[in-house]
């Protein structure tokens, strides 16, 4: 039975983890290895996990875990050059011309390691089994009506910081909004029938903002969508992938409009298929939002571990759905693995 080596997150902020006690429990009582690391900034403390029946490993110490471990994190690993010799299961964001991810594909191909990347771990219609999107929709919507909030205030968008639940950040977006007086922005979210598109409508809901819902049948004209520079609020929900039309052309900033914030929840602002060409960049927890023209002004948010401002609550949703693609891993050429293995071996294929 396979070894799975839980690495703690090493990015500022990323509370999150992919594995949970109850889970760990299972996969042992299923025969599996399961170690994880310690870790300063999981939401989940590493006691329950040794409770769980887990074997605990120092931080960052998976580089010297046996060679037929699986390693398993969610975010980047340390960008330090080194060859990648382990399996690995994480959010790889190599897979779609990112600079940064071919330069990870490298460090496989030198290490003769591979990566199974948590975004495409699918089922046989090639729909994701497990993902964070609801959240990640709930977070970015509230981060968006964040920088709104500022924007109002002529101040720039405060810090992030992550909340103990859903129920403190809605209050604590209650306040903020409160402080900019009783009018609330029209939102348009594209993507709002998949799951992402749903956080953020709810989100919405919950903070008495309008909301426009577009999906597949509203986009499939290809564009151009000037209904979106007619809302105060953009709130992209989908995926960058060949052929997803431009939501939001380079020149937006100079046209006439209402729309002054746009949250790129689904955040892949460096692909060569981002719908959002005003923003090539991400931003960050400590400036969530980046104005990308003055007057008047345009910020947008594209911050790419939204559900970690929820770690508690995005973990244990995320964590339910991939447990059952984990039992599984004693196949790994088969199966979710198998297409996520095959998905690898091709992008190998392609690196220069």
């Amino acid at each position: 039975m396979p070894h799975l080596w839980v690495r703690a997150e090493q990015r500022a902020h990323e509370r999150r983890t992919g594995l949970i006690p109850d889970g760990a429990a299972r996969l042992i009582a299923a025969g599996f290895a399961v170690t994880v690391e310690d870790s300063r900034q999981r939401a989940v403390p590493i006691a329950e996990y040794a409770a769980a029946g887990c074997a605990i490993a120092p931080e960052g110490s998976w580089p010297a875990a046996p060679a037929d471990a699986f390693i398993f994190g969610l975010k980047e690993l340390p960008d330090d050059g080194t060859a990648l010799m382990h399996r690995h299961i994480l959010f790889g964001h190599a897979f779609k011309g990112q600079a940064a991810g071919q330069v990870l594909l490298r460090r496989f191909r030198d290490g003769g390691g591979a990566l199974y990347d948590l975004e495409y771990l699918v089922d046989e219609t090639g729909r994701r089994i497990a993902a964070f999107g609801y959240w990640a929709g709930y977070a970015g919507a509230a981060v968006a009506l964040m920088a709104w909030a500022a924007q109002r205030q002529n101040r720039p968008c405060p810090p992030l910081s992550g909340a103990d639940s859903s129920t403190h950040l809605l209050a604590d977006l209650q306040t903020r909004l409160l402080a900019t007086g009783t009018h609330r922005p029209t939102a348009l979210i594209i993507g709002a029938l998949g799951r992402v598109g749903t956080g953020a409508a709810d989100l919405c809901t919950a903070m008495g903002v309008p909301v426009t819902r577009w999906d597949m049948a509203e986009t499939a004209h290809g564009g151009p969508f000037p209904q979106v520079l007619a809302h105060d609020l953009f709130l992209n929900c989908i995926l960058a992938r060949p052929g997803t039309p431009v939501f939001v052309p380079k020149d937006a900033g100079t046209r006439p409009r209402r729309l002054s914030v746009i949250g790129d929840i689904a955040c892949d602002p460096d692909s060569d298929f981002s719908p959002i060409r005003v923003n090539d960049r991400i931003t960050t927890w400590d400036a969530p939002a980046r104005r990308v023209h003055d007057t008047p002004p345009l910020d947008v948010t594209a911050i790419d571990n939204l559900p970690s401002l929820l770690p508690l609550e995005s973990s244990g949703d995320f964590a339910g759905q991939l447990l059952p693609a984990l039992l599984k891993l004693g196949t790994p050429d088969a199966g979710v693995w198998g297409r996520a293995a095959a998905t690898f071996r091709d992008h190998m294929a392609r690196l220069t």
